[in-house]
């Protein structure tokens, strides 16, 4: 019942969401036109579900030329490859809006761990790459909510950025995908996605530790 009902809440979800923010998409398409390099949209292989690679859509926030620049796929606070319009995308999680058309595809659920490069998900221990993806992956998840803050966290790291998200980053996220595949329900997805748009407006907050009192908890060392 649950696989039935989570993909008639994704089509809804995406077909609702995609009418009432026409008026605010319509303006960022031409503005996108206008600024940066002249594109609007990003294409990016991703992993998806059960490891099967699909191409992502965003909004263009960073340079074409990004991935093969500083520090690859891993984004920082203020990097210097963001177009005019790419932190604001970035912040309020707009960038993220076109995946939608992933969604009514079937590539991708409202509500999942979130797709990655190879790189990234290299980054994952050995054991939870196999199980990460028996969920499709999501616009935004729990990994997301929990880290809402993770390019000002790769930031002000003492180590190099890609060894920082290996290191501590990617095991703990990896913990959090894990214990959503295990908890996943319609219920816990809406709950996730009031979340993701309550840590946009109260960065700070630790609602989400009080929502889901079994997650594993957060200690990382910057």
């Amino acid at each position: 019942m649950y696989p039935f009902l989570k993909r008639a809440f994704d089509l809804v979800f995406a077909v609702v969401l995609l009418i009432i923010l026409s008026p605010l998409l319509i303006p960022i398409v031409i503005l996108l036109r206008l600024t940066g390099e002249g594109y609007v949209f990003y294409y990016q292989k991703r992993i998806g579900y059960r490891n099967q690679n699909f191409n992502m859509i965003k909004f263009a926030t960073m340079l074409k030329n990004s991935p093969n620049m500083g520090t690859g796929s891993i984004t920082l606070r203020n990097d210097p490859r963001l177009l005019p319009m790419g932190k604001f995308l970035r912040m309020t999680k707009i960038n993220e809006l076109p995946q939608l058309f992933n969604v009514l595809k079937g590539e991708m659920s409202v509500v999942g761990p979130r797709p990655l490069v190879t790189a990234t998900f290299d980054a994952y221990p050995e054991d939870i790459r196999y199980r990460v993806y028996d969920s499709k992956p999501g616009i935004t998840g729990i990994g997301s909510v929990v880290f809402r803050d993770e390019e000002e966290l790769i930031s002000k790291a003492a180590i190099a950025p890609h060894e920082f998200y290996r290191q501590t980053i990617a095991p703990y996220k990896g913990e959090l995908e894990i214990w959503y595949n295990k908890r996943k329900s319609l219920w816990v997805d809406i709950q996730i996605v009031f979340l993701t748009l309550w840590v946009i407006l109260f960065p700070k907050s630790k609602l989400i530790y009080k929502s889901f009192k079994d997650l594993p908890q957060r200690n990382l060392e910057v």
